[in-house]
């Protein structure tokens, strides 16, 4: 191993609990030990226990599941009134000790106004006789409880109902008698979720939201007031030396409902800043709490806790290392961590631990490969959210991501089989056939994989000099640094396998040119081209972003979505003046990107002046400009020294389906990465 990264495998404490190393797996929606918004109710969830185990066995120190709910979501069940559960997770606890990994449970008070609440639910909790209907399966005012009455983060005509007092201190009772049954089952610690990203908890403690008179609301103190009391009756139920971690946001980085600050955004702080940090970090430490479990952030500034492709790498530490000097328990720091810059901090005392996440859902094994010094082994997270948190939402809508998403998160789009075991594994095939794959981008690469691992000899035919195909173009963003390593990933991966011979510079014009006993086609889609007066002036996205073509200083993007966002960020970078013109009433409609990644974009949009026009349509492209009409019908100009056309694709698959013939990706449906893998696996495991 590297010497730069030693100072990652020290031990250390939390309270009297010695960690092997200071890698933690930090915790994520969709991976609580104790089920995830799931009708039949809470209980031990097999999923999330194997991949912890994995994990566990590839040599991460402590580990923390994703948030469990003290109260069950559907049915209303407490967690501490499930005594089978309990058990199930003592038997888990022997088998993660054998590792000698640490975990620590993470339970949470709710979510208040961050629940994010679906379009489905919606018009279900408006209407108040259908809220009395659904209540006895999910009661909408019991997870929608904050502070004070106030608009919820995803769905602003719906006002949050006030907390009461009870329900307070039942929640207080529910956190100790909970932890009480983990430390019972040998769980090494809890972790309260938290004065953290606007959660419930968060929601007391920031002013902004608070706005309450009685015990809990108005000073400091008692705006802090619950989170102490948690930790006390903790402490109480459990004993002094049963470790109790804080998950939690140095600074909010709130410019107001729904707007958050972006890096190089100078608006002042309205939620938490720094001078308040530094005060409530040193109470929630003298109120009992043996470790900070920090980032940065709420739901209004989402990108600092799930930080996307576009926030810088390392984007909390600075934050972080800065509140570890006014506490004396040890403090771990999350968001984008590069392992040496996390080392590095450890060794020079800045920090104590270092926070991943998605990276172990991209690769369970990638703190043994590093050990190993097999870092380019590491199959990257991108940072996308695609597969393991893309709640949606945009202007007019709540969330959007579909049920069976959010009834399953914690998923990885680059990663077929995390927490899918049951639908994605690899079966040895009784025959081994000889399979063409015509294409050789993600798709046609991961069709490749699969079935090579199977057990079948494949062809891939790429037409052009290399593989990657499309993703070539758009891992070409400087801020796509990620994108290009799960590239280099690829190609790398496809050279371990004597099954799997690539033919580059090969086209396949004719299906009777392959010799094979099944054929997948892979070969992705193509620009859809609008009917208007001088289109052919117009760059379209993939040819500027794969030839990188000079552009003048104001260049106008026809198309307002992921794509053609992310094309006008680029150029700012570049010191150009992008405008966008979209035809829709926001940036980024399509469902399946997530707010984390959407919201940075169009929050950065404002923050930095870029001109955007939605609701708005192309009506021609001349040498100067371009010609928009707005939702009036009011034409006008946009003068521009370039136009870049992105509005959207079609499938372009190269021969029809058949018996032996099959459709990967964008050629069957036009999607993103997460739909290309997957259906790369659905395809090849019956082949």
């Amino acid at each position: 191993m590297d010497q730069k990264y030693e100072a990652l495998f020290t031990p250390w404490k939390v309270g009297n609990v010695e960690i092997k190393n200071r890698i933690v797996m930090c915790p994520m929606g969709g991976t609580s030990l104790f089920g995830w918004f799931e009708l039949g109710g809470c209980h031990f969830d097999k999923e999330a226990a194997n991949l912890f185990l994995e994990r566990a066995q590839n040599n991460v120190g402590l580990i923390i599941p994703g948030i469990a709910p003290l109260r069950d979501t559907f049915w209303g069940k407490w967690l501490w009134q499930n005594p089978k559960m309990f058990k199930d997770l003592k038997v888990f606890m022997d088998e993660i000790h054998k590792t000698g990994t640490k975990l620590f449970v993470q339970l949470t008070a709710g979510m208040g106004r961050s629940w994010a609440i679906t379009e489905v639910i919606g018009p279900l909790h408006k209407n108040k006789f259908t809220r009395a209907l659904i209540k006895p399966v999910i009661d909408t005012n019991h997870e929608l409880a904050c502070p004070s009455p106030q608009p919820n983060r995803w769905a602003p005509d719906i006002i949050c109902p006030e907390m009461t007092v009870e329900q307070i201190h039942e929640i207080i009772e529910a956190f100790a008698k909970t932890a009480k049954l983990c430390m019972e089952a040998g769980v090494d610690g809890v972790e309260v979720h938290a004065v953290h990203e606007g959660y419930l908890l968060d929601q007391f403690a920031i002013e902004f939201f608070n706005k309450r008179t009685d015990d809990y609301g108005g000073s400091f103190e008692n705006r802090y007031r619950f989170a102490a009391e948690v930790v006390k009756a903790i402490k109480e139920a459990c004993g002094d030396d049963f470790p109790v971690s804080l998950r939690y946001s140095v600074e909010s980085k709130l410019k107001g409902f729904a707007k958050g600050i972006v890096p190089g955004d100078d608006a002042p702080e309205l939620g938490r800043g720094m001078e308040e940090s530094e005060r409530a970090a040193k109470y929630l430490q003298d109120a009992g709490y043996d470790m900070l479990n920090a980032d940065n952030g709420t739901y209004d500034s989402w990108y600092w806790a799930h930080p996307p492709m576009y926030m810088p790498q390392n984007c909390n530490l600075d934050d972080v290392a800065h509140i570890k000097t006014v506490v004396d328990i040890p403090v771990v720091c999350a968001g984008r961590m590069e392992p040496d810059v996390a080392a590095e901090a450890i060794a020079a005392g800045k920090i104590d631990g270092l926070g991943v996440a998605r990276q172990f859902l991209a690769d369970g094994e990638w703190i043994t490969k590093l050990m190993e010094d097999r870092l380019e082994d590491i199959r990257p997270c991108i940072c996308c959210h695609s597969g393991c948190f893309n709640f949606s939402s945009s202007k007019g809508h709540y969330n959007t991501q579909d049920l069976s998403d959010t009834m399953h998160l914690a998923r990885c789009a680059v990663n077929a089989e995390t927490m899918q075991t049951k639908k994605h594994y690899i079966a040895k095939s009784h025959v081994s056939k000889n399979v063409a794959v015509v294409g050789g981008g993600i798709g046609g690469m991961e069709s490749a994989l699969v079935l090579a691992k199977r057990g079948h000899r494949v062809t891939i035919y790429e037409k052009s000099d290399r593989l990657g195909g499309v993703f070539i173009a758009a891992a070409a963003p400087s801020f796509k640094e990620k994108d290009r390593d799960l590239i280099t990933w690829y190609r790398r991966e496809i050279t371990k396998y004597p099954n799997i011979t690539v033919k580059l510079n090969t086209e396949v014009k004719d299906i009777s040119e392959v010799d094979c006993n099944a054929i997948i086609v892979a070969t992705g889609s193509t620009p859809n081209r609008i009917p208007v007066p001088g289109i052919e002036k117009g760059i379209q996205a993939i040819d500027f972003l794969l030839d990188q073509p000079e552009v003048g200083e104001n260049v106008t993007i026809i198309g307002g979505g992921l794509t053609g966002c992310e094309i006008a960020y680029e150029l700012y970078l570049q010191g150009k003046k992008p405008t966008i013109v979209e035809m829709l009433d926001d940036l980024i409609t399509t469902p399946g990107v997530c707010l984390a990644n959407s919201s940075f974009l169009r929050d950065f949009f404002e923050a930095n002046q870029v001109t955007v026009h939605t609701e708005t349509k192309l009506c021609g492209i001349e040498d100067d400009g371009v010609l928009v009409s707005d939702k009036n019908g009011v034409q006008f100009k946009i003068p521009a020294d370039n136009v870049i056309l992105s509005t959207g694709y079609k499938s372009a698959p190269l021969f029809p389906k058949a018996s032996n013939v099959y459709h990967v990706g964008d050629c069957s449906k036009v999607g993103n990465l997460r739909s290309v893998i997957w259906q790369a696996w659905d395809v090849c495991m019956k082949i």
